[in-house]
């Protein structure tokens, strides 16, 4: 009898990780959930970056129209690769576009906005990392619409391709739009 039951042991645990994985087959890994979505943003203030002829992060100017809060640094090479997605964020006129720059040195921030384009109305400097975690980002670049309430309503993980800009981020800025 502890033979048999010994031998059916894997056969169970087997059975047990195909029902796991199987549950999870049609999962869509880039999706990382926010405990911040449907809530107001977090009330973190944060100078411009040094030498940026623009406002520093100040959720308080999120209220009264939809806000696209990009979080990037120089340093990221995903960044550099949906700056393009960005950039056409920063053209439309229905929104603000303000970016979270995450442990970056000022000339670098500076140089990466010049090479690539500048399309932010404002760009806070995040020097110690402390904004990014409030805001509950788990590595750059990420993406948050939030509603002129100053309710977070979308958050993207990882960088902005040209599929998931027209797939998912503006239907949700859309969304955002029309929840005021």
């Amino acid at each position: 009898m502890r033979r048999l039951i010994l031998a059916l042991v894997p056969l169970v645990v087997l059975i047990g990780l195909i029902v796991l994985f199987a549950a999870n087959i049609d999962r869509n890994p880039d999706f990382v959930p926010s405990v911040l979505i449907n809530k107001p943003a977090p009330d973190t203030v944060l100078p411009p970056v040094d030498g940026l002829d623009r406002p520093g992060f100040d959720p308080a100017t999120f209220k009264g129209r939809v806000t696209v809060v990009n979080v990037f640094a120089s340093w990221c090479i995903p960044c550099r690769q949906e700056h393009p997605m960005i950039a056409e964020l920063g053209k439309r006129a229905d929104i603000a576009l303000v970016g979270l720059n995450q442990k970056d040195a000022p000339e670098n921030v500076r140089a990466f906005l010049a090479e690539l384009g500048d399309p932010y109305a404002a760009v806070g400097a995040d020097a110690n990392g402390r904004a990014s975690i409030e805001w509950g980002v788990y590595g750059v670049p990420e993406t948050f619409v939030v509603n002129a309430s100053g309710i977070i309503t979308y958050k993207h993980t990882g960088p902005i391709s040209e599929h998931s800009l027209a797939a998912s981020v503006i239907p949700a800025i859309e969304a955002a739009k029309a929840d005021n």
